[in-house]
């Protein structure tokens, strides 16, 4: 498993020749060669690790930014800043302390501060204590944060590394895998067996079953302890389609068991596998995977799902019916159990561990942007009017700001042209692309965009 992602952050942004890269390599501890493509184009960014000081943290270098400050290049300010923002918890703005105080400094000074990020301006080229002074001038952008440093001759370099790592957040008190409470929601049609479910987990007969339907009517939240970690287990009421709900209760227990989906970290959805999947159970994973939760799927009643076959045999056939009937959350680990026997119930906690720790691996940046980038060159992206193509300028995950959450989403931001041009098939294989590389098990993937607007567009406001 990798390691759970950081949040010791920082992204380095400016306008060109004002020293950026050479800050990244002094922090980096070594000399890293960046492209450079024609000013106002984004030009690669890259990243490193900073060992420095007693706890490291990683290093962005964000693309150059055009030497102008006219309309076209306002909007390349705000989408580096942006970048740096979705990126970074924390921001280093480096301006030229010889060259002095410029118009493109001035404004993506003013999109900074508006940002609730933290940020460092770095006067850099201080090359002796006799152009200190310089710096003086750069306080008028209003950032209580000033370091005058020397980049080329590693002079301040130090002293900033360390005023960062004691600025960006601790990751000892972070969340640890084994130090949070996991609410799980079991979901699923009524009758399908999920108080017996929650009642086999407990060995105990905590919640009332029965076999009539609907016995459940509104959410019940059981604690449970296994292996050192604390779950609540939340069982809704079971959830019919709207032409089946006979009563004001049955609808008020549909919108409990909703909103139970919503407060959980993860929902269990709860099949009958000897009727398979339905259209309601369907419905139920539509509105699971539209909350965004990660789920797994199961298969209660495995017992009653042919069971004359050999178990290797049912169990093959069973996940084939599941991923045809499911198939829009291919993502969903399933589990054949049978609350009535006990059969294969404890793997709901396996299952539980799978996604949980699925969810705190990722792909650094670096790792992200070339794995898309190389499924963009192996199959480009369709033309869409006009000969035009989906075209991405950069990808970063997104920052959560709960960041004491149990189950963090895989959630990404793509920094692009025009998202229209991109057909939902095509977002789709990019998914794809990123599960080969990390399964995150359990964890819906979704992309956001941040569009870059059109010079022409730009110029005439």
């Amino acid at each position: 498993m990798q390691a759970p992602r950081s949040y010791r952050v920082i992204a380095i942004v400016g306008r060109p020749n004002v020293g950026k890269s050479a800050i990244f390599n002094r922090l980096a501890g070594r000399r890293i060669s960046i492209v450079h493509d024609e000013p106002g184009v984004t030009r690669d960014r890259i990243t490193a690790t900073c060992k420095m000081t007693a706890s490291p943290f990683t290093v962005i270098d964000t693309g150059g930014i055009g030497s102008n400050p006219d309309d076209s290049f306002s909007n390349a300010i705000k989408q580096e800043a942006d970048i740096a923002m979705e990126s970074a918890e924390l921001v280093l703005f480096v301006v030229d302390g010889i060259e002095g105080l410029t118009p493109v400094d001035q404004e993506l000074a003013s999109y900074l501060r508006k940002a609730d990020k933290a940020v460092f301006l770095i006067v850099n080229k201080i090359d002796d204590k006799q152009n200190v002074g310089l710096a003086d001038e750069f306080t008028s952008l209003g950032f209580h944060k000033t370091f005058a440093i020397s980049a080329a001759h590693n002079s301040g370099i130090s002293g900033l590394a360390d005023h960062i790592s004691s600025t960006l957040p601790d990751e000892t008190d972070k969340f640890t895998p084994n130090n949070h409470k996991l609410k799980i929601a079991l979901a699923g049609r009524p009758n399908v067996g999920k108080s017996s479910l929650i009642n086999a987990l407990l060995n105990d007969d905590r919640t009332i079953v029965s076999d009539i339907a609907g016995t459940t009517r509104d959410a019940v939240d059981v604690p449970l302890s296994h292996g050192g970690i604390d779950y609540t287990l939340i069982d809704t009421a079971g959830l019919r389609s709207r032409n089946k709900q006979n009563s004001s209760i049955e609808v008020f227990s549909g919108m409990r068991s909703k909103s139970s989906i919503r407060r959980s970290d993860i929902c269990a959805l709860v099949v009958d596998a000897a009727q398979g999947a339905t259209s309601q159970d369907r419905k139920i994973a539509n509105i699971i995977r539209d909350s965004g939760k990660p789920c797994l799927v199961i298969a209660n009643k495995f017992d009653l799902y042919h069971p004359d076959a050999a178990k290797t045999d049912r169990l093959a056939a069973l996940q084939d019916d599941i991923a045809e009937e499911l198939f829009f959350i291919p993502y969903a680990p399933v589990i054949a159990a049978s609350a009535k026997t006990g059969e294969s119930v404890q793997r709901f906690y396996f299952a539980i561990e799978q996604i949980r720790k699925a969810s705190w691996e990722g792909l650094n940046t670096g790792s992200l942007n070339r794995l898309l980038q190389d499924a963009l060159l192996a199959h480009p992206p369709p033309a869409g009017k006009g000969g035009k193509r989906f075209k991405l300028l950069y990808a970063t995950m997104a920052r959560d700001n709960d960041k004491d959450k149990a189950i963090v989403g895989a959630d990404f931001i793509l920094f692009c042209n025009k998202k229209s041009l991109l057909p939902g098939s095509y977002e789709r294989y990019l998914e794809n692309k990123i599960r080969e590389k990390c399964h995150y098990t359990g964890i819906p993937i979704s992309f956001k965009y941040r569009e870059r607007e059109s010079r022409k567009r730009v110029r005439k406001k």
